[in-house]
């Protein structure tokens, strides 16, 4: 609150009288610097200000500095005079990016979400800038040699990673925090309504699209660590048990090993230099990006707004006054007028302008969904030297000043500031501003998605806006089926190899590869993987007929494999009326089950029938006078005994290799299809197999299109696609024909079924219709229009990130990646 000269002057003389005595006395100049346990005496310039500005009994340790009495173990964290809350952490969505029509609704849903809380709840949200631990950001790229012959990949790959590691500021953690306080009698009374806020609140987000859950009390303990300790070289280790065996509290653990609030403007804690500053609003209007600016700087900070609803009556009434105000000064500039002879209806524009917005406001309070509160804007800066954190502090400013606004230090105010930083839910500074709830709106807590994950990851480039590592698994989605689609020359089947390339590193997962081009077996060959060629002119067999009893896993394996079959005759048929008629399925389904029946009774692999089996029981039904039999087996015998008798062998090749790869390049076009569709099948007795070993079992199949164009794949394929993910599958499609793709009538449940895709360069028309597709704004578009090889847009469940890849071409694992002929190893 902002004092006048003359009151100040008065309460000092005040004050002074009554504390005259104790401050004469104390003549030594006394550092405020206190230690983990050192207890501190206070200095005169001390007594001073807590005489003229008040405020809180002066800490005698670190630990008294941090203002919470209590944190629970299921996250309430309980305040002095009464107070507890929670803490909701929230993840980040792609607003800045985003179509003009989904920024209103995100802005709109984010204004019902600032309105949910009532005067009675005291809200902060707290942006989280920090430096990570660089041995372990170091450790999320590393790729540990093993005792084969990729070691020498491995390190080109593991080189690689830190290279574009270097280029982004992937060390610096973001992190977004809102914390929600109330008054109660008692902790069971707290508990009751800070959970059901806790649901409200995680349920506004979700409406926004936003991913967001509540921290435990170990979490907001290290929260608050990581605050108290920004280098990022220490962890909180701890457990509730350990705490009551040593007697230690909570503040023991998160508490830095000083805090020194010797400058008027500056703090130190521990070897770290701080600085807190109010956010002044001189702007009439703010671009809803200031505080992603804010966000973007390069360094550790934290941006935390104090949030205190006005209660409507009280904000109406307020305004009211207000206008009373104007309108008396208005008279008064009036009767000057006349007084001095001139037009009493000229009156100073400021005055016109005031009365203007606060009618403006008065009817956005009484008619719109507009409520008013009091907000509190920090900005702390933090740096590892003064020099460095004088630079931060300017840029900041500079920030602020270009958006008509100004960053002011607080004065004295450095540990009120500190405290008011911290996620914990306790405004110490006085100084506010009302806005409404447009206004409080326009602080927009979304910019661009990140992609970071813990864990496993793997690599796809980096984020196009800030140059930071995507890394992440699509195994963590709910649904890990991908899509990689582009034009050729678009760095499509680079894309497809560097993940192959990825998972074969980092994980025991096995990989097959459907490869209708020849572009994939120079890599697999070199990753010692098995190259399977099928043509006319190969040797090597894979037997469409092959069946296991693991094939079903609970489900009639043979009923399985008569489904599989049935599409696999549709293909061969074709489509007469339609497809195959109810008589002809009911054919082949009869001569299936008697097949594998016999089969099973003596399940030897000599025994495993072939389609030569098949076609012999659809010529004894045909014997039988069944025309629709003899229509199957004439349609079938140009596969069994004619030219075109590629599948009518046993399995001869091994296909328990971790990397294999189906070369069908020299396969007839018109054999592709049915090939493709007898290879899914095969993939799919590999996945039910792997199923029972727990291992997970990825599949690429190029020309992805080719098994969508057929209604009688389609179908079979579009089943296929659904059913992986449960069976421990991790399909991904690679296709440029992207109107082949659209065109099917599957295309809608193959997209619904696909939370993951890298989008490369589009031509002008299948860009509009994917944008429609799959709801791409204009600005998100641009990253796929014209773009260069290697550019494109990355959808990782909701998240929708640009990205570029760029690699050291002297390198052998690019020129295996690369299918440029001239560069290719």
């Amino acid at each position: 609150m902002t004092r006048s000269r003359k009151s100040t002057q008065a309460m000092q003389k005040e004050r002074l009288a009554k504390n005259e005595r104790a401050v004469k006395g104390n003549k030594k100049d006394l550092k405020s610097v206190r230690g983990n346990n050192a207890p501190k005496k206070k200095g005169f310039f001390r007594s001073l200000f807590d005489m003229l500005f008040g405020g809180r009994d002066v800490p005698k340790t670190a630990q008294d500095t941090i203002p919470y009495k209590h944190i629970y173990k299921d996250g309430i964290c309980a305040l002095p005079d009464g107070k507890y809350n929670k803490t909701v952490t929230f993840q980040d969505i792609n607003y800045q990016l985003a179509q003009p029509e989904d920024q209103q609704r995100i802005f709109d849903s984010y204004c019902k979400f600032l309105n949910y809380f009532d005067p009675s709840v005291e809200v902060q949200l707290c942006f989280v800038n920090k430096f990570g631990n660089k041995r372990d950001i170091e450790d999320a790229v590393d790729i540990p040699g093993g005792g084969d012959n990729f070691n020498s990949i491995r390190d080109e790959y593991r080189e690689m990673l830190r290279n574009q590691l270097a280029k982004g500021n992937n060390g610096l953690v973001k992190h977004k925090y809102v914390t929600f306080t109330i008054e109660a009698k008692n902790l069971k009374a707290a508990k009751t309504r800070l959970d059901r806020m806790e649901a409200d609140v995680i349920n506004n987000f979700k409406m926004m699209g936003v991913r967001a859950w509540s921290l435990s009390g170990t979490e907001r303990v290290q929260l608050l660590h990581s605050q108290l300790h920004p280098d990022g070289r220490e962890k909180a280790l701890f457990n509730w048990n350990g705490l009551a065996k040593t007697g230690m509290s909570t503040k023991d653990i998160i508490s830095p090993s000083s805090f020194e609030f010797k400058g008027t403007r500056d703090f130190r804690m521990g070897a770290t230099y701080g600085s807190v500053r109010f956010l002044q609003i001189i702007a009439t209007e703010l671009p809803d990006d200031l505080l992603n600016q804010f966000l973007n700087m390069e360094s550790a900070l934290t941006v935390s707004i104090h949030l205190k609803t006005i209660e409507q009556g009280t904000a109406v009434k307020i305004i009211k006054r207000k206008l009373s105000d104007i309108d008396s000064m208005k008279i008064t500039e009036q009767k000057k007028a006349v007084k001095n002879g001139y037009d009493m209806d000229i009156i100073p524009s400021d005055l016109l302008t005031y009365g203007e917005d606060a009618k403006n406001l008065l009817r956005e309070l009484q008619s719109r969904n507009e409520r008013m509160f009091l907000v509190t804007v920090l900005v702390m800066n933090m740096a590892n030297t003064r020099v460095k954190l004088s630079n931060e502090i300017l840029t900041a400013s500079g920030i602020a000043q270009k958006e008509n606004c100004a960053l002011k230090p607080l004065d004295f105010q450095q540990e009120q500031g500190l405290v008011s930083s911290l996620a914990i839910g306790k405004n110490e500074i006085e100084i506010e501003r009302t806005l409404t709830t447009s206004s409080t709106a326009i602080f927009v807590p979304f910019t661009t998605s990140e992609l970071f994950e813990d864990g496993q990851t793997m690599y796809y480039g980096l984020n196009a806006l800030s140059n930071n590592l995507i890394m992440c698994n699509r195994k963590n989605l709910v649904n890990p089926n991908g899509l990689i689609l582009g034009l050729p020359g678009s760095g499509k089947s680079f894309a497809a190899k560097r993940e192959i390339t990825n998972v074969f590193l980092v994980t025991d997962d096995d990989i097959i590869i459907v490869d209708p081009e020849g572009e994939y077996f120079p890599l697999v060959t070199r990753l010692d993987g098995q190259v399977i060629n099928l043509s006319q002119n190969s040797t090597d067999y894979i037997n469409p007929l092959d069946i296991h009893k693991d094939y079903g896993d609970g489900e009639d394996p043979i009923a399985l494999k008569s489904n599989f079959i049935l599409s696999l005759c549709e293909l061969v048929v074709g489509s007469k009326d339609g497809g195959l008629q109810p008589e002809e399925k009911s054919i082949i389904d009869r001569c299936v089950r008697k097949m594998y029946n016999a089969y099973f009774q003596d399940p030897r692999p000599e025994n495993m029938p072939i389609l030569q089996d098949l076609y012999n029981l659809l010529v004894e039904e045909a014997n039988k006078g069944k025309d629709a039999a003899n229509y199957i087996a004439s349609a079938l015998e140009l596969y069994v005994t004619g030219s075109l008798n590629v599948f009518n062998n046993r399995t001869n090749v091994n296909l328990s290799n971790r990397l294999v790869c189906f070369n069908i390049r020299e396969l007839q076009s018109h054999l592709k299809a049915i090939g493709m569709l007898i290879l899914q099948d095969a993939v799919w007795g590999r996945v039910s197999y792997n199923r029972e070993l727990k291992k997970k079992t990825w599949f690429f199949v190029d020309e992805f299109h080719l098994l969508l164009k057929d209604e009688q794949t389609a179908s079979y394929s579009v089943g296929i696609w659904k059913r992986f993910r449960k069976w421990g599958g991790v399909p991904t499609g690679i296709t440029q024909n992207i109107k082949d793709l659209l065109s099917s009538r599957e295309v809608e449940n193959i997209f619904e079924n696909t939370p993951f895709i890298i989008m490369l360069n589009q031509a002008a028309g299948d860009r509009a219709v994917l944008a429609k597709s799959l709801g791409i704004s204009p600005e998100q578009l641009s990253f796929v229009t014209q773009s260069g090889a290697g550019e494109g847009l990355l959808f990782f469940g909701h998240v929708i990130i640009p990205f570029h890849d760029r690699w050291n071409k002297e390198t052998e694992i690019y020129r295996l990646l690369t299918t440029k002929l001239e560069e290719v190893s």
